[in-house]
C-alpha cells in the first residue's frame, strides 16, 4: 500500500540529512496519514488521508 494521501495526493519527499561535520545522507519524509472512516461518494469507506486534510475538513467523517 502507498504512502500517499487518497484526497490531495501527498506523498512523501525525498532529500538530504546534512550533518554539522556536512555528512551528508539520503533521507525521505513521510506524509502524516491516518486510516479514518470517510463518507466518500455518498458511501462510507475506509480511506487513508493526511492530517492536513482532516484538519481542513476536505473530509467528511462517517458518524
Amino acid at each position: 500500500m502507498a504512502l500517499k494521501c487518497e484526497f490531495c495526493g501527498k506523498a512523501p519527499h525525498y532529500g538530504n540529512v546534512i550533518s554539522h561535520a556536512n555528512n551528508t545522507r539520503r533521507r525521505r519524509w513521510n506524509p502524516n496519514l491516518k486510516r479514518i472512516r470517510a463518507v466518500v461518494a455518498g458511501v462510507k469507506k475506509k480511506v487513508r488521508v493526511c492530517t492536513a486534510c482532516i484538519r481542513a475538513g476536505r473530509v467528511k467523517k462517517a458518524a
